[in-house]
């Protein structure tokens, strides 16, 4: 009968520490401050109204899934790079934390057409993140914010 009271806590201590370790994310803030890659200005660009701003060629705000515990907000912009190619920002951007954050460039909402563009580099902040050549923005026009190992949606922005 000893035993068996030592194996039920082992067991305890076990699932404690298990629950501890996958919920810290959501106790953890990570603030990131990236400077604008080298990209086109818009005082580059013929024609351009807004003189030294990025050159956005597709934006969108992003929005949380709304059920008070996954959360996303700020800008998604696709901005042209000055050699070529392309790179995704996020700015002013506040996501609630959880574990193995992706951000995706989805044809929808899900996770079933989708480019990894890596984990998240933090909760919060200015970051960027260079999409793949051959990229099709034009099918893979949502930034989704997804949780890998639990296969959950905290946020997408729709870049139009």
């Amino acid at each position: 009968m000893r035993h068996r009271g030592a194996i039920i806590a082992a067991i305890a201590v076990a699932a404690a520490g298990g629950t501890l370790y996958a919920i810290s994310p959501y106790f953890t803030e990570i603030t990131v401050d990236e400077p604008l890659p080298d990209v086109i200005m818009m005082d580059e660009a013929p024609g351009a109204p807004m003189a030294g701003m990025p050159m956005a060629s597709l934006s969108g705000m992003f929005v949380g899934v709304g059920d008070g515990v996954h959360d996303a907000r700020g800008t998604a912009k696709v901005l042209e790079r000055s050699g070529g190619g392309q790179v995704l920002r996020l700015e002013d951007f506040f996501s609630t934390n959880g574990p193995e954050l992706h951000v995706y460039l989805s044809a929808d909402t899900s996770d079933g057409d989708y480019v990894d563009l890596g984990l998240l580099k933090g909760n919060r902040g200015d970051q960027n993140y260079d999409i793949p050549e051959g990229t099709d923005l034009s099918r893979l026009n949502n930034v989704l914010i997804w949780c890998k190992p639990f296969g959950v949606l905290f946020g997408s922005a729709e870049l139009a």
